[in-house]
């Protein structure tokens, strides 16, 4: 296997997925559209109420959503993380072989992390985390030789949830930038901004090459409900600012310029990995020698296809479809010659 180009650490997580109405929600206390992190307790309070509904399972997690969704897409890349030494991270691991992931997972004692997907009619998602093992991630499981010999690291807000994990992308995006890799950073969601906004203010500021964020997220960061003037006023301190902004497109930000980009129409069914798919079609083109505007293009097409079925990630077989069906249209419609290498 070549080196892998992009390098992500985050929360490796088993995705347990249901359809529920907007009085389950209520029931349960549940923000609809938000992510929370849970306890036993709470877990199996949820697990209860949903106990005799029709439920999918899945390998996922938002930083590994990403990297599998690149990987399907014929880029090498490698995960870091913590799973449990349970039956669930076996599952995990065999899955990230299939994909062809490399896998730099710390198995540690204990439960492997889950994630309870709720889905309402309207296809918004509401996720409930139970992180398992997931925080005993540490500056000791990074592999710091891989850091030093990608083009990208990435990870997502999540990350910031304990010191621990805190630490290690600290530690990771050092080593990165020794070895002259570029570092992306995903918000992730907006209660990570509540909970997390001067640490995420800060590691932008010093460390970040190219930014996701939704424009809840960017006007949490900003104070700027606008998402070019939060995206332009982001791009100060990095190079790349990406605000998605939902059914109205995302606007780039860079080098002084603006760009709004359409989004992709789509048929809503599940909007879970919406943000994680478009950070991977943005990333696997910029790798693939795409300027911003192309990898915006190819990220709300990707996204748009993810919010169109059930489940967070495409199989190999369905992202190299996609990825033709892309390319052709776009030299269809305005002669790109976009690569794809």
């Amino acid at each position: 296997m070549s080196v892998p180009r992009i390098y992500g650490i985050g929360n490796p997580l088993v995705d347990v997925s249901v359809s529920v109405e907007d009085r389950d929600l209520e029931t349960l206390g549940l923000t609809k559209g938000t992510m929370l992190l849970i306890d036993t307790e709470k877990r199996r309070q949820i697990l209860d109420h949903i106990e005799g509904k029709a439920v999918s399972y899945g390998c996922a997690g938002s930083a590994p959503n990403t990297i599998i969704t690149i990987a399907s897409l014929g880029r090498p890349t490698t995960l870091g993380g913590a799973v449990g030494d349970d039956e669930l991270g076996g599952v995990y691991r065999e899955r990230l072989k299939e994909t062809g992931v490399e896998d730099r997972l710390a198995v540690c004692p204990g439960e492997t992390g889950t994630s309870i997907i709720l889905v309402t009619p309207d296809g918004e998602r509401t996720m409930c985390t139970f992180l398992g093992v997931c925080d005993r991630f540490s500056s000791n499981d990074v592999d710091t030789e891989r850091a030093k010999n990608v083009d990208w690291i990435h990870f997502t807000g999540y990350m910031f949830d304990t010191d621990s994990q805190r630490a290690a992308i600290a530690y990771a995006v050092a080593a990165a930038r020794k070895g002259g890799a570029k570092v992306s950073f995903d918000v992730a969601d907006p209660f990570a901004v509540d909970r997390h906004g001067d640490a995420f203010r800060e590691i932008i500021e010093r460390d970040v090459d190219l930014l996701f964020a939704n424009q809840a997220e960017a006007e949490m960061l900003t104070g700027m409900s606008d998402p070019a003037e939060a995206a332009q006023s982001l791009s100060k301190s990095v190079e790349v600012v990406a605000v998605k902004d939902g059914k109205n497109g995302s606007v780039i930000a860079t080098a002084g310029n603006l760009y709004r980009i359409e989004a992709d129409s789509a048929s809503l069914v599940d909007s879970t990995g919406a943000g994680d798919t478009y950070a991977a079609g943005f990333l696997y083109s910029l790798t693939d020698g795409s300027d911003v505007q192309e990898a915006a293009r190819f990220a709300s097409f990707l996204a748009a296809r993810i919010v169109e079925r059930r489940g967070a990630q495409f199989d190999a077989a369905e992202s190299k479809r996609l990825g033709e069906q892309y390319y052709s249209r776009a030299r269809t419609e305005n002669g790109s010659t976009a690569v794809r290498g």
